[in-house]
């Protein structure tokens, strides 16, 4: 069956860096898009940044441009969220998805599968 295993939360001081890594596995990787989204209890997820499977564009959220960074690796299944200089805004939980990246938007209406997360904890 579909499975996207996050791995790589915890905690970090603002300032630091966290490298969150997402296994997938019961599709055929390679055909899809993969994303990351975030969400604090009591909020709206939102979309941090999506990663295209045709030519690996990337596409990221205004609040994270510049600072984050994903990539993937097709022959692990895998996808990465490089995550430097961390705000305290960026503690969420942070799922793993799959589906395709719209052009306008980092959007859940464009995934199929998803993780169950793993929790982001900056401090300062």
């Amino acid at each position: 069956q579909v499975q996207l295993v996050e791995s790589g939360g915890g905690l970090v001081q603002a300032g630091g860096s966290l490298r969150l890594s997402c296994v997938a596995s019961g599709f055929t990787f390679d055909y899809y898009g993969m994303a990351w989204f975030r969400q604090v209890p009591g909020r709206e997820r939102e979309g941090v940044s999506c990663i295209s499977s045709s030519d690996g564009k990337t596409y990221y959220s205004k609040s994270v441009k510049g600072r984050f960074t994903i990539s993937r690796d097709n022959a692990k299944n895998t996808v990465y969220l490089q995550m430097n200089s961390t705000e305290a805004e960026d503690t969420a939980i942070y799922y793993c998805a799959a589906g395709f990246c719209l052009e306008t938007d980092i959007a859940a209406v464009g995934m199929e599968y998803w993780g169950k997360g793993t929790l982001v904890t900056v401090f300062s």
